[in-house]
């Protein structure tokens, strides 16, 4: 029995390392060609393959669950063509003993995509991220186009590039005050972070008073701010490229701040849920073996699993929206189709006998 239980997930994991790699590839090429559009004297085409290899983790994590899906359709699937399912089970081997030789393999690509996801894919994301930015600039100074925003009660912050590490270069600070008007706007080429500090370089300072301004020059400054590097590394790069624990202690950061932090918390349940979630599309996918794709072909199979994981991706991308419309807490908008899943996956399983 453990002979059959490893034949069948060598050929499930097969097949869904086989689709991933295909999907990550194409998703590779598209970006190569996207990519060529910016290359330059500074943004090379060597830059361009350092970015793309930075950024294969995130894809190859953004992919697992639709690979997953079809994997197990196509793997599943072929041994069903050529009846060794009928047969495994004509010899007692059961369905449930099935399921769990499919479930085994992939619960350890489910920790392995959780592990991609919390150490490797943000790092680095971020590295790329600033890797592109910093090329672009071409070591001169950096276009707003390539930054990120912060707000902090009322001052509201601007940083064109984040290294790792604790290096920050073209920040932008335009502090308000209670009356919502500007008082204050500075620029420094260079910050770096030390003793709890942001240690600031070649800084601009330029204040607002009634009816005139006053500008002046500073070498370095000394600036306290709750914006620590950890924090910086965070929203240096889309929520969903993100680790948990940065996405929860991020969110926590901006509730602090009276900031709302749905987008994070999102994102924050996304990713600890998504073993779940990838568990419940295999699920459906050996459902649908034994239930309404037991004798069609595998182009059909692929093409039911690609179908349906796109059904659940944007399932979630449009609970997660709705739930800072209506108000719902994001933890339902990711939750409800990883369980609508379960439950369809395990009444065809049911039905099929």
């Amino acid at each position: 029995m453990m002979k059959l239980e490893w034949y069948i997930a060598r050929h499930v994991i097969g097949a869904i390392l086989a689709v991933l790699l295909v999907v990550v590839g194409l998703d590779l090429v598209s970006a190569l060609l996207d990519q060529l559009d910016d290359v330059d004297d500074h943004y090379t085409f060597v830059g361009v393959l350092e970015y793309l290899m930075l950024t294969t983790p995130r894809r190859i994590y953004e992919f697992i669950p639709l690979s997953s899906l079809v994997g197990c359709l196509i793997g599943l699937g072929m041994l069903a063509s050529h009846s060794e399912l009928t047969v495994m089970r004509a010899a007692g081997f059961s369905t449930r003993r099935i399921l769990a030789a499919v479930f085994k393999p992939v619960l350890v690509l489910a920790l392995f995509a959780l592990v991609l996801g919390q150490f490797i894919a943000p790092y680095t994301e971020q590295r790329a991220q600033s890797l592109k930015a910093l090329a672009q600039a071409g070591g001169g100074a950096l276009s707003s186009r390539y930054g990120i925003w912060h707000r902090e009660d009322r001052l509201f912050i601007h940083i064109n590039a984040v290294e790792p590490g604790g290096v920050i270069h073209g920040v932008t600070r335009y502090r308000f005050d209670e009356s919502r008007q500007l008082a204050e706007a500075s620029y420094a080429r260079i910050g770096r972070y030390e003793s709890e500090r942001w240690q600031l370089e070649d800084v601009s300072t330029t204040e607002f008073t009634e009816g005139r301004t006053q500008a002046s020059q500073q070498s370095q400054e000394s600036w306290k701010s709750g914006l620590t590097p950890d924090l910086l590394s965070v929203i240096v790069v889309e929520p969903v490229d993100l680790p948990i624990s940065g996405l929860w202690s991020y969110s926590s950061y901006l509730q602090a701040q009276g900031v709302n932090a749905d987008t994070y918390l999102l994102a924050f349940w996304t990713k600890l849920l998504q073993p779940l979630a990838i568990l419940a599309l295999v699920l459906i996918g050996v459902s649908f073996i034994f239930g309404p794709l037991r004798s069609v072909t595998v182009g059909q199979r692929v093409i039911a699993g690609v179908v349906f994981g796109l059904l659940f991706k944007f399932a979630q991308d449009l609970l997660g929206p709705a739930s800072t419309v209506f108000g719902f807490p994001p933890f339902i908008a990711v939750v409800l189709p990883v369980l609508l899943c379960m439950v369809a996956g395990g009444w065809l399983l049911r039905r099929a006998g």
